[in-house]
């Protein structure tokens, strides 16, 4: 009694010993600061939609089918799926396993082979039930299901990193779209007035206050605009169609007439500051980083599987039930049946292999160690990067807004001189092109801005929030 004893607390011991390191989160070195921003203010208030402070109504319908319908997406959530049905298989390997057979054998012996020197037939009728059980003496089923739970969590966040980046993709696609449809718009307003100003040139010459330079110019400048049609007729094409794509449009759906309504590139809303976190709550705040350090986990996981594949595993196994010679028999006293045992085995000579898969482990580890500190370095270098874009952009949105508004005084005194005769055609012109010039860059500009912007959620971790288990 005392030796099972022993045995029993032996065995108690080594099944609550994992081999293997266990995981310790690592601390890098991290600023405690942002670099001082206008963007970044104190408004605490619910972020979680933030493309809706963009205060556009089509953008948000767009975001939210885009969320139900894109197949990407889709994707990702079949693989949240299967992350999980692994992990449910890891831990049903923690309990016994309880299966049943039955079996039914008729046989005839020959007489060359019988012990009476005559032929017979023989039945045998057997119902059994069979209890197994591994105990997890090294801790390898312990480290496969902390692996799966990790591959489940990095499934989870995988997946919110996929989210997050189809929503921007959707909302700064959305915005490239307005941009070009202004530009499209102003190219034909301004193509009108080519043709306006070559009507009245004719006029002019038909008068003899004008010469065939003057016309000659006049046509020029109205078909070099008529050629910047077909390019940006092409852009907004191309921009809906990809919008399409995102959003998850049918095939018939994409091969129809693409309608995203007739909202104006200057009625989008820019949002006056997004909410300023910490550079270590940047860390739990992007989900690419915790999928990087979930991936960290499991290969630090399967290192203590690979070193408890070393040593040998210990089964028992149970079997009860019913035998006999005649099916009538089944299931009285004389037919019970019963037998336990245990199954030690374990590898002695396998030429290295299992050494070779302990080094492959550790070396997943180093690739998924290497990986987690490459994503948290990309990490603040995209909220780095968005910081000083938008900066940029703003700068640069105010810097077009003055010219184009220089150049369009330019314009009306070059009009008024022009028609005083005080200067020529050519300095007209030039002034008509320096204002389409200038009117399409601002265009560009502000979606620019406005792309940063988004940029900025994202790289600052969107709208995301530690998924509820």
């Amino acid at each position: 009694m005392r030796k099972f004893t022993s045995l029993a607390a032996a065995i108690a011991l080594l099944t609550g010993c994992a081999l293997g390191p266990d995981y310790q989160a690592r601390t890098p070195d991290l600023p405690d600061q942002w670099p001082e921003h206008e963007l970044l203010g104190q408004d605490t208030g619910d972020w979680q939609q933030w493309w809706t402070r963009f205060d556009d109504a089509t953008l948000n319908a767009l975001v939210e089918r885009a969320l139900n319908d894109n197949l990407n997406l889709q994707v990702q959530i079949q693989r949240i799926e299967q992350a999980r049905a692994e992990l449910g298989l890891s831990n049903a390997n923690r309990w016994p396993s309880l299966s049943a057979q039955a079996n039914a054998t008729r046989e005839r012996t020959p007489e060359t082979v019988s012990q009476t020197g005559t032929e017979y037939i023989s039945e045998r009728y057997a119902v059994n039930g069979v209890l197994s059980y591994e105990l997890d003496l090294w801790g390898r089923l312990a480290r496969e299901r902390e692996a799966a739970s990790a591959l489940l969590a990095q499934s989870v966040f995988g997946t919110e990193a996929v989210r997050l980046n189809l929503i921007t993709d959707v909302v700064t696609t959305y915005f490239n779209l307005r941009a070009a449809e202004q530009q499209l718009a102003i190219t034909r307003e301004t193509l009108g007035t080519r043709e306006e100003t070559l009507v009245l040139e004719e006029v002019r010459y038909e008068s003899g206050a004008s010469n065939p330079l003057s016309i000659r110019q006049a046509r020029a400048s109205l078909e070099s605009t008529r050629a910047r049609l077909p390019q940006q007729e092409q852009r907004v094409h191309e921009l809906r169609s990809a919008l399409a794509m995102l959003v998850g449009y049918s095939p018939r759906e994409l091969l129809s007439e693409l309608n995203f309504g007739d909202a104006k590139l200057t009625e989008i809303e820019l949002p006056d500051s997004v909410p300023a976190v910490l550079p270590s709550e940047l860390l739990q705040r992007r989900p690419d980083i915790r999928a990087a350090e979930e991936a960290l986990v499991a290969a630090n996981a399967r290192v203590g599987v690979a070193k408890a594949q070393r040593f040998p595993s210990l089964n028992l196994q149970a079997l009860g039930g019913s035998v006999a010679l005649d099916s009538d028999n089944l299931f009285t006293a004389p037919a019970e049946m019963w037998s336990v045992g245990a199954n030690l085995a374990g590898p002695l000579f396998d030429f290295g292999r299992t050494r070779s898969r302990i080094e492959s482990a550790e070396a997943q580890l180093a690739q998924a160690e290497a990986q987690y500190q490459l994503a948290i370095t990309n990490g603040f270098r995209d909220a780095r990067d968005a910081l000083v874009i938008y900066q940029t952009s703003d700068r640069r949105v105010e810097a077009v807004r003055r010219q184009a508004e220089a150049i369009e005084e330019t314009l009306e005194l070059a009009e008024l001189q022009y028609e005083a005769g005080s200067i020529g055609f050519y300095e007209l012109l030039d002034a008509q092109r320096g204002l389409l010039d200038a009117e399409l860059t601002l265009s560009q500009a502000m979606s620019d801005r406005l792309a940063a912007t988004a940029t900025l959620f994202k790289a600052m971790g969107g709208g995301w929030s530690m998924p509820r288990s």
